[in-house]
C-alpha cells in the first residue's frame, strides 16, 4: 500500500484525500505550515521546484506558510562558516560534504528554534532528513509535527556517492545512512513523490513502513509563454550535467541517428561538473554541431514548446519534474524504463520508452516518432491531457496538504 494509517490510495496508487461519511471532502483544521530545507531559498533543483510551487499555491492563504533555510538566520556569520567548505573541499571532498551538512543543519536549527519557540501547533514540512532531524531536535513537543518529503533516490548517501564526492561505504556515506536510519522512523509522516521512491527506501530501511505515509506526485503550475517561440530544434532535455543524468548516452543516440544519414539536433539546458567531458565526447562522436549547451536559463518553460520531442536518459530518479514540465508544454516524452518514470507517462500514449543500453535501438525509437507526424501529435495531446489531470498544482497540492496537515502526531 502507498499509505499507512491514513486515507486510501487511488487506482494509480497515489494518495487521495480523506472523505466524510456524506461523501464530501474532509475539512482539516489549518495550522501554520513551515517548509524547512538546508538548500538556498532559490535554485534549479527539483526540490526547489517542489517547495516553491507549494508556497506559490499557498500564497495569500491563512494562516499561510513560512520558508526556513540556513540563510534565515546568522547574517554575516554565514559567510565564513559556509565559505570554509571550499577550502575543505581541496583537501577532501568527503570532508567538504560533511562540513556543508553540519554547517547548514546548525544554521537551520537556529532558524527553526526561533520560529518554533514563538508558535504553538504547527507542521514542519522538511525537505530532507537533515532538515527533519533539525526540526525534531528543536520542536517543543508532538503538537509541532514533522513530515518529511522523500525527494532522494534510495538514500542521500547514494546521491553524494553518485556525484563522486563521497566514497561509497566510507565514513561520511555511513554517517548519512545512520542519520536516515535514526530520523525516518521518528517523523510523524513521510511523503514519497513516487511508488518507486517508497519501495527504494523500504528496501534498505523497512522500519520506515511503520510511519504514516503517502505517495503524492510532484506538481507544477500550468505555464503559457507570453510569446510562443518559433521552432528551436528537434530534441530538448533539461537537467544538471551529472553522471546519473546520462547525457553522454544522448550524444551516442545522435551519433547512431547520424549513421543512418539523419541530422537530429539537441538542446541541453543545465549546468554541472560533466559539461567539459560532454562537450569533448560530442566532438569525438562528430555531433558537436548538433548540440547546443544552453546552461541554466530561467525561461526554459517559455522555450519548451519550440521543440518536437523531450528526451530523457537518466538512469536513477525519484521522480522527474522536467518530464512533467515537458508534458505541460505538449511535448511527447522519450525516456528509459527506469525508476518511477513509467509512473509519469505510458509507452505509446504520451511518448515512447527507449533502451538505455543500445544507442542504435534507441535511435530507431526516436526516428520512428519524429517521422510519424500523426503519432507525434496524438502523443502531444495525450501529454497535455495527462499533465492537466495528474500533475497541476490545482490537482495535486490539495492532496499533499490534506496529508501533511492532517497526519496525526505520533507522540515521540
Amino acid at each position: 500500500m502507498d499509505l499507512t494509517g491514513t486515507s486510501p490510495a487511488d487506482e494509480r496508487g497515489r494518495y487521495r484525500p480523506a472523505e466524510r461519511a456524506d461523501g464530501a471532502d474532509a475539512v482539516l483544521p489549518r495550522v501554520p505550515l513551515v517548509v524547512a530545507t538546508t538548500l538556498r531559498p532559490e535554485g534549479i533543483t527539483g526540490v526547489h521546484t517542489h517547495f516553491t510551487q507549494l508556497l506559490a499555491h499557498l500564497a495569500g492563504t491563512s494562516p499561510g506558510a513560512t520558508l526556513l533555510t540556513p540563510f534565515s538566520w546568522g547574517g554575516p556569520l554565514r559567510v565564513p562558516v559556509f565559505g570554509l567548505r571550499f577550502a575543505v573541499d581541496r583537501v577532501s571532498p568527503a570532508a567538504g560534504v560533511a562540513w556543508y551538512r553540519a554547517g547548514h543543519e546548525a544554521f537551520l536549527r537556529r532558524a527553526l528554534r526561533r520560529f518554533l519557540r514563538s508558535h504553538g501547533d504547527c507542521v514542519v514540512y522538511a525537505q530532507c532528513p537533515l532538515s527533519a532531524r533539525a526540526a525534531l531536535r528543536e520542536r517543543l513537543g508532538p503538537h509541532q509535527r514533522v513530515v518529511l518529503a522523500v525527494h532522494f533516490r534510495v538514500s542521500q548517501a547514494d546521491e553524494w556517492a553518485d556525484k563522486g564526492l563521497v566514497p561509497r561505504d566510507g565514513r561520511v556515506f555511513r554517517g548519512i545512512r545512520d542519520l536516515e536510519r535514526a530520523v525516518l522512523p521518528r517523523v510523524d509522516g513521510l511523503v514519497y513523490v513516487s511508488r518507486w521512491a517508497r519501495e527504494a527506501v523500504l528496501d534498505w530501511l523497512p522500519e520506515a513502513a511503520a510511519v504514516p505515509s503517502a505517495v503524492v506526485d510532484n506538481f507544477v503550475t500550468p505555464h503559457e509563454p507570453a510569446t510562443p517561440p518559433g521552432p528551436l530544434g528537434d530534441l530538448v532535455t533539461v537537467g544538471n550535467l551529472e553522471t546519473v543524468k546520462n547525457h553522454r548516452y544522448l550524444l551516442e543516440v545522435l551519433a547512431a541517428a547520424g549513421a543512418r544519414g539523419r541530422r537530429v539536433t539537441l538542446d541541453v539546458y543545465g549546468e554541472g561538473p560533466e559539461r567539459a567531458d560532454l562537450e569533448r565526447r560530442a566532438r569525438q562522436l562528430g555531433v558537436a554541431d548538433l548540440v547546443r549547451w544552453n546552461g541554466f536559463r530561467r525561461d526554459v518553460r517559455d522555450r519548451l514548446p519550440g521543440y518536437r520531442l523531450y528526451v530523457h536518459a537518466s538512469y536513477s530518479e525519484s521522480s522527474s519534474l522536467a518530464i512533467m514540465e515537458a508534458m505541460a508544454a505538449g511535448l511527447p516524452v522519450v525516456a528509459g524504463d527506469t525508476g518511477p518514470l513509467t509512473e509519469l507517462f505510458d509507452d505509446g500514449v504520451e511518448g515512447r520508452l527507449w533502451p538505455l543500453d543500445d544507442a542504435a535501438a534507441a535511435a530507431d525509437v526516436l526516428l520512428g516518432l519524429l517521422d510519424d507526424g500523426p503519432a507525434r501529435e496524438r502523443a502531444a495531446q495525450a501529454a497535455r491531457d495527462r499533465f492537466a489531470r495528474d500533475f497541476t498544482a490545482a490537482a495535486v497540492a490539495p492532496r499533499l496538504l490534506d496529508f501533511v496537515l492532517g497526519v496525526p502526531a505520533r507522540g515521540r
